[in-house]
């Protein structure tokens, strides 16, 4: 190569590598997954590793901002945003570290993070990530001043919010009311495969239903996991499904735990169930 190419040659930038399961790792993966693609209005607090601080993690932020640091200095991150540098968790880490450098009162500026630390080498190995569900985005105000263009900013949000409520008794279970329906997405961290020949075992047996009166409809893939949906009465709450939830899991857990091959039937229940599977992520 003469001088003249090898002067015009630049550095290949380092790719971020893809990962399927986004959050695996993460104290309650199949939670990250449902804040960051279903549950409108919820926060958890995670623990920095080797620090004392903590950050509050946010399904949705104003104006879908990558995150802030209030005025009392705690940093928060919004899971649902608008940029996608490669992979989520380094971008949410990389929230993380800028909110860390930024001032009280002051948005956190997001811009490429590049290849780096991922959520996962930053959470310290003993914290928790325990959701709560919020029925406003109120939430968003609590302890600051409101002005005129964050109460009208509030009052847009709220009109907009679908209501949601987390099962007690499970994992990862959301209760939703969408105009005149009710679902549960129950976002689930087992095998695909392994959980699809044991939804496929159960909806062959007729044991995929919640209650006599709901019905399994199908399911989508986020992050690398599955999220099965339920159609449910209108007329129940969703306090009516916790131990319906609860005995469905005890249910799957026998399914999951048959590893004879599946019957003809349950694999024509597996193709149906497969057919009506949409990818989020």
């Amino acid at each position: 190569m003469g001088k003249k190419s090898r002067g015009r040659s630049k550095p290949v930038k380092a790719e971020m590598p893809y990962v399927v399961r986004t959050f695996a790792g993460l104290p309650h993966e199949s939670d990250w997954v449902a804040l960051r693609e279903m549950v409108p209005a919820a926060s958890g607090t995670i623990k920095i590793n080797g620090t004392d601080k903590t950050v509050r993690v946010c399904s949705l932020l104003p104006g879908a901002n990558p995150g802030l640091v209030r005025p009392d200095g705690e940093i928060w991150i919004g899971l649902q945003v608008q940029h996608n540098f490669g992979d989520i968790s380094r971008d949410l880490a990389h929230a993380v570290e800028v909110g860390l450098e930024t001032a009280p009162g002051n948005p956190i500026a997001m811009g490429d993070p590049g290849v780096g630390n991922r959520l996962q080498d930053l959470i310290a190995p003993d914290s928790d990530f325990a959701v709560e569900v919020y029925s406003s985005f109120d939430y968003w105000v609590d302890g600051v001043d409101e002005s005129a263009p964050v109460r009208s900013m509030l009052q847009a949000a709220n009109e907009s919010i679908t209501p949601t409520v987390r099962l007690s008794g499970v994992d990862a279970a959301y209760w939703t009311e969408i105009g005149d329906r009710h679902f549960l997405r129950w976002v689930m961290s087992h095998d695909e495969t392994k959980l699809l020949n044991a939804l496929a075992r159960l909806h062959e047996a007729g044991r995929s239903a919640l209650r006599d009166d709901t019905r399994l409809i199908g399911s989508f893939r986020a992050h690398g996991l599955l999220v099965p949906v339920w159609d449910l009465p209108p007329a129940l709450d969703a306090d009516d499904f916790e131990e319906p939830a609860a005995a469905f899991a005890d249910r799957l857990d026998d399914a999951l735990g048959d590893t004879s091959p599946l019957t003809s039937a349950q694999r024509s229940a597996r193709n149906g169930l497969a057919n009506r599977q949409l990818t989020i992520r």
